[in-house]
This record gives C-alpha cells, structure tokens and sequence, in this order.
C-alpha cells in the first residue's frame, strides 16, 4: 500500500507532463498551421511521439484543442493575477502593471499571439472556444475597470468614465498585440508602453 501510494503522484505527475508536452506542440503547430491546418500526426511529430499517445491523452483533435486554449486562457490569468498581487499598493500601480504585462516578451510575442488569434478566429462557430475567452475576458474587464473606477474617485475626475476608459485600454492592448503579430520587424516594445502610458496620462493627469 505504501508503494501505491507513493507511486500514484507520480504517475499523476508525469502524465501531466506529457499533457503539457503535447499542448506545447500543439501551439507550436497552430502557430505555423493554424487551427484547420494542425492534425494530430502534426502535433505528435512536434512532440517526439507517436499519434497513439496523443489519442490516449485527448482522445480527438476537438479535446486536444480546448484543453490548449484553456492552459493558454490559464496561464494568462496565473501572471495576471500575480501582476496584481506583485505591483505597488494604490490602483494606479496595479493598472499600469497589468498594462506592462500585455507588452511584455513572455505575453506579447508573435509565437504565442498567433495562437490567441487563431482561436480567437474560431469562436463564432464555436461555443466552448466562446466560452473560454468569455470568462477570460470578463475577469479582466471587472478588475480593470474596477482599477480605474478607484482612480477616478481618488482624484475627483469629471467626465471620465470608468467602462470607456477600460473599454480603451483594452482595444489598444488588442491592437498592440494584432500590431506584435502581423508587423513584428516594425513593432517597438518601448513605443507601445509609451503610448499606454500617454492615454494614462492624458485620462489620469494627477496619478500617472
């Protein structure tokens, strides 16, 4: 029973593991192929393994795929989260941390957004894929829009809304990281947290 027991974590661990392993080639095939194009051969040749053990984990293409977007949906909400609970104490130094993080090379690299834009290409015709990026979504728009709701009390802005200006920040994440993928030899890292930190300036003149 003691062998058991110490054996069954790690058989645990090292089937996840193997999971990530193949969500990683996933991403890697989606990134070169897109979503129509990937097949599991593909992504098994990525991998270094046989069709059969990527059957055996996910059982279909469909599977293998919502898992991907929800390990990819999860890992952007771990460093959003610790983005939050990492920066400085007022609302102004969380916002423009969570802006910094949708610039930053580990987010905002053309490997990886080919991949959100992929999925993202998908979501009208699929519901689960909607779903994903819906609650995603949704908690991001809440807490930024919370963030600003707090500057604007804070310092007694008139004429500032909270939804609009979140509503902003977002599409110029959105554009920024579009800009990232489809102009990469042109884009400019450091041009991009400028023009964040313009719009905040401009809409929050006595906290940024």
């Amino acid at each position: 029973m003691a062998v058991a027991a110490v054996n069954k974590p790690s058989r645990t661990a090292a089937r996840e593991k193997r999971r990530q392993q193949l969500i990683d080639a996933t991403m890697k095939c989606i990134g070169r192929k897109g979503i129509g194009g990937t097949t599991l051969a593909d992504v098994a040749k990525e991998a270094g393994l046989s069709q059969g053990i990527v059957n055996l984990h996910f059982q279909s293409k469909d599977n293998l795929l919502q898992e991907t977007l929800r390990r990819l949906a999860g890992e952007y909400r771990s460093q959003f989260e610790r983005t939050l609970k990492q920066s400085g104490p007022s609302p102004a130094d969380k916002l423009l941390a969570l802006m910094k993080l949708d610039i930053k090379p580990s987010i905002c690299k053309p490997a990886k957004l080919a991949v959100w834009f992929a999925f993202w290409g998908e979501v009208q015709s699929r519901p689960t894929y909607r779903k994903i990026c819906d609650e995603l979504d949704r908690h991001y728009d809440e807490v930024v829009e919370g963030l600003c709701a707090e500057i604007i009390a804070d310092g007694n802005y008139r004429n500032v809304d909270a939804s609009t200006t979140a509503m902003a920040l977002n599409s110029m994440t959105n554009g920024m990281w579009l800009s990232c993928l489809i102009s990469r030899k042109n884009w400019d890292r450091k041009q991009a947290l400028a023009a964040v930190q313009s719009y905040l300036s401009s809409s929050f003149p006595e906290h940024f």
